[in-house]
């Protein structure tokens, strides 16, 4: 396995026309998690990926299941319990380029994912851990099994990856600091964006940013700093990769964790780290022509002609 990652997939539901979800009447029904997107981001470019969750023992339990295990991610650590349901959100796109999410997912089987969920022997070969902070934000038992599968990544070799991907309505700014801050404190590689930057440190900029999580602990800080590019840091090295342009955005939601799928496909291939960080560019770029957090998500043969900006109708439509 190249990577795995712990986290919660819910069910999403989109009003088929912009405007005021109020006046909605048709929905379309999609799966969405930071965590799987970025899996399915890595299983498309080739990369052999597992999921670490709960869903309910419900249709929307099913679905889900269907969807990622189509997409060539592994689900054999993720259970189905039948006491809590599936959770689910509302994406609301109340016009080109604003979008508002609605959560609907305490209580939900994800939410009550505990250190007895995580099998050691899952990690043993394992390259790389991902984690968000979504997860430990779910509930008291799901940021300690965030921290258990830290513990079980450093024990058996692997480098564990952070994107705080902070999600203020889950949990008081205080607990969010306090864990966030802690989480990153364990992590070999963390992915943050301008606002989480801010919102840790006190500061938007992107040196001063990847300079406190690097002080913290970690190896590679690399700052997403959306269709501008990436900043990324090391002890020794840091630089600067800009982005792709793209003829138009269509849904910003996902471009974080497609980001992290092209890094981490690059890092597994073994390439240098700025050309790591622009795969990851690309990734977020294609990702946002399309509406869905990850229908939009290349395999290698894509990417490679979009890097090149390959002019080819069927990769710019």
């Amino acid at each position: 396995m190249d990577v795995i990652a712990l986290g919660e997939t819910m069910m999403q539901f989109t009003p088929e026309s912009e405007g005021l979800m109020r006046h909605a009447a048709t929905y379309t029904a999609k799966i969405a998690g930071a965590e799987t997107n970025t899996l399915i981001g890595l299983a498309r470019l080739g990369h052999n990926t597992g999921w670490i969750s709960k869903v309910g023992n419900d249709e929307f339990g099913h679905k889900i299941l269907m969807a990622v295990r189509g997409e060539g991610v592994d689900t054999s650590q993720t259970r189905m319990d039948p006491s809590f349901p599936t959770g689910t959100f509302f994406k609301e796109i109340v016009r080109e380029g604003e979008v508002r999410i609605q959560y609907y997912r305490e209580n939900s089987a994800a939410s009550k994912l505990s250190t007895d969920d995580l099998d050691e022997s899952y990690f043993a070969g394992v390259k790389y851990l991902f984690i968000t902070g979504i997860t430990p934000a779910l509930s008291k038992s799901a940021k300690e099994a965030i921290f258990y599968s830290i513990e079980l990544a450093k024990k058996n070799d692997l480098i564990v990856v952070f994107d705080p991907n902070i999600r203020k309505k889950l949990w008081s700014e205080s607990e969010a600091k306090k864990a966030l801050i802690e989480i990153a404190k364990h992590a070999d590689i963390v992915l943050p964006g301008k606002s989480e930057g801010d919102f840790l440190f006190g500061t938007d900029d992107p040196k001063q940013i990847a300079d406190s999580f690097l002080r913290l602990g970690a190896s590679l800080v690399v700052v997403k700093l959306g269709d501008k590019g990436a900043y990324y840091s090391q002890r020794k090295t840091t630089g600067f990769v800009p982005g792709f342009k793209v003829p138009k955005i269509v849904d910003p939601v996902g471009a974080g964790d497609s980001f992290a799928a092209g890094l981490l496909s690059g890092l597994i291939d073994n390439e240098s780290i700025p050309d790591a960080v622009k795969r990851g560019c690309a990734m977020g770029a294609m990702a946002v022509m399309v509406k869905g957090d990850y229908e939009g998500l290349p395999d290698k043969k894509r990417l490679k002609q979009f890097m090149s900006q390959d002019p080819q109708e069927d990769i710019l439509r």
